[in-house]
């Protein structure tokens, strides 16, 4: 348990919390948000004594163990397995607890063959996961994790969730991804104006209430600031006249009392669109049994992928690392040529491509404002500083050299070179990472709103869930193209491992789902969606045929009204006649049509409604 009691920390001039206080009680497992540089980091540093606050102070219990992620790498062992096991707690009836090791482990993404393996051979990428199964392993008092997921897959980001919704002591957790926090914590905690807020809940919750206490912080200073003036013009009014002298020093006295509320400055968010491109056209580009192999004597990283991109298309790109997703969009953007097959792009196709390896391609001798106006040619200097206040590079940071740039910032300035350049079709490579969660909340509503087609590889949950309606999965050894959202595909396919990895049934005593296995469940609510769709798909259908048939029916009365008020003018009764028949015929029609339409839209609300509630059931026994 940690207790935390007025405690200050600034660097120079920047504050970053000031007077704060708050605990992190026993079994609490704590989101820690905040804006980027708004100290969440510093906060974990100054938990472990790696750096000194002002003042205030931070009680640890005696004997208290914190372990946190370090992206430092240090191996002693002299395998993967050895290494995980380093800080192992045994059991206390002496058994073999290496168990507890290899879960967590292969949980991460390392398979069987990793375990004798040399931690000096593994990526750097694998090396962090080393470092996170090790820290996982040892089940300190508190767990400190700073950005975990950032060199996670999806698979391995679904299992940590899993993980820590089991973990049984405290937890404090710094993550962009919301999905995987509100999964995770039982508390939010954010450092907002120099101050620290904790509430139970998730993240939205939180936020919610700042925005509305904010709201009714900002009425009650424009009510005191309206009180204030009055006061002002009774002083400045009555100040020379004797007989107010004690009203006038009573009021005086009065505004020197009362604290003046001071305006809140506005929280800066990015807040951008996507530059459209025309297009006159089906599809940007066709993908016809596309194959590629680094190694031409093994099996090939993307075999025989055919695929069409048309308009308003959101596909996800979703797989384990290192199974070919940026190698896929490498090849769509012409940056590699396919081993077999052909991408045929249309004409007219306008490409923009945001990938990690592209960013070190910012020339780290540019200034920012230099290195968006390398590309912004029909754009004006003030065009260019524009761009770089919306990517939160105002004033003299605009003239920041690319070489001393955050991760993040380089990001941005990335970013910012694609918003002004016009596309047509957006490729996008991990776009979320270093973004903090208010960046990804603009990011996600800028792809909405974007009139073109977007490809997206991303292991973010969040996006999957908002975005796509068409996915690339490379899972099972091969790459293939689902028709349908993320959801649809967890429902109706799931993901190989986690089958692989499911216990022979679900946990005991759930009423109807014990002893129900994993893959079933999955294989019945692929049923049931079966079934939804061909049983609410032609009443849907029906529905939108009588709504058109009721519009088309609609505009033709208005025309016809519009002819017979100038035949009423004319005086032709043969056509007055005519029409008046034709529009009694069409009000019946209408009429008709109405009620066929109220029969079919309850038929479908009763159906859809059915079948959700027999969703709902599969998810009660899948506990």
């Amino acid at each position: 348990m940690i207790t935390v009691t007025g405690l200050t920390k600034t660097y120079g001039l920047q504050t970053l919390f000031e007077n704060v206080s708050f605990t992190v009680g026993t079994g609490e497992r704590v989101g820690l948000v905040g804006r980027n540089g708004s100290g969440k980091t510093t906060l974990f540093r100054l938990f472990l004594g790696e750096e000194e606050y002002d003042s205030g102070s931070i009680h640890i219990s005696k004997n208290y163990t914190i372990g946190h992620l370090s992206q430092h790498i240090s191996f002693t062992r002299g395998t993967v397995l050895k290494e995980a096991c380093i800080n192992l707690k045994a059991d206390e009836d002496g058994s073999d607890t290496t168990y507890r090791a290899k879960e967590i482990l292969l949980g991460l993404g390392f398979s069987q063959s990793d375990f004798n393996r040399s931690p000096m051979e593994l990526s750097g990428g694998y090396q962090i996961r080393l470092n996170l199964a090790r820290l996982l392993a040892s089940e300190p008092e508190m767990l400190l994790l700073d950005e975990p997921t950032n060199y996670l897959d999806i698979l391995s980001v679904r299992w940590l969730t899993r993980f820590l919704c089991g973990w049984k002591h405290e937890l404090v957790l710094i993550t962009h991804d919301r999905i995987f926090m509100d999964s995770v914590t039982t508390h939010t905690m954010v450092i907002h104006r120099f101050k620290l807020r904790k509430m139970e809940g998730p993240t939205d919750k939180l936020y919610q209430q700042i925005l509305q206490d904010e709201e009714v912080y900002e009425q009650a200073r424009i009510h005191e600031e309206k009180k204030r003036k009055e006061i002002e013009q009774f002083i400045n009014r009555f100040r020379a006249q004797a007989t107010k002298a004690r009203s006038v020093q009573s009021k005086i006295k009065l505004l020197g009392k009362k604290e003046r509320r001071v305006k809140l400055s506005e929280e800066r968010n990015l807040d951008f669109e996507f530059r459209s491109a025309p297009f006159h056209g089906k599809w940007f580009l066709d993908a016809k049994s596309l194959s590629f192999s680094f190694d031409p004597a093994g099996p090939p990283l993307i075999n025989s992928l055919s695929l069409s991109i048309g308009k308003k298309d959101r596909i996800g790109i979703i797989g384990k690392n290192g199974k070919g997703k940026t190698t896929l969009l490498n090849l769509l953007a012409g940056e590699m040529g396919p081993t077999a097959g052909s991408i045929i792009p249309h004409e007219n196709l306008k490409l923009g491509y945001f990938g990690q390896t592209n960013i070190d391609r910012l020339n780290p001798l540019n200034t920012v404002e230099e290195e968006i106006g390398s590309v912004f040619h029909d754009g004006s200097y003030g065009a260019i500083r524009t761009m770089c206040g919306i990517m939160m590079f105002d004033g003299d940071r605009a003239l920041k050299k690319i070489s001393v740039l955050s991760g993040g910032e380089k990001s941005r300035v990335l970013l910012g070179k694609m918003l002004v350049s016009p596309a047509n079709l957006l490729l996008l490579d991990e776009p979320t990472n270093h973004l903090d969660m208010e960046s990804i909340d603009s990011l996600v509503e800028a792809i909405e709103a974007f009139n073109g087609a977007v490809l997206i590889a991303t292991h973010s949950e969040l996006i999957l869930h908002a975005l796509v309606t068409k996915l690339i999965v490379f899972d099972r050894g091969e790459v293939s193209v689902f028709e349908g959202s993320y959801q649809d595909f967890l429902d109706r396919i799931g993901w190989e491992t986690e089958d692989i990895g499911d216990k022979a049934s679900v946990q005991e005593g759930v009423g109807k789902g014990k002893g129900i296995e994993k893959k079933e469940l999955r294989r019945l609510k692929a049923d049931i969606i079966t079934d939804r769709s061909r049983v609410c798909a032609p009443l849907k259908e029906r529905i939108n045929s009588l709504e058109n048939r009721i519009i088309r029916i609609e505009k033709q009365m208005e025309d016809e009204n519009r002819t017979l008020l100038k035949a009423s003018q004319d005086g032709d009764s043969k056509t007055i006649v005519a029409l008046s028949m034709s529009i009694h015929n069409a009000k019946k029609e209408i009429d008709a049509a109405f009620e066929e339409l109220e029969i079919a839209s309850t038929e479908h609300y009763e159906r859809a409604e059915e079948f959700e509630e027999r969703l709902k059931e599969l998810d009660r026994m899948d506990l």
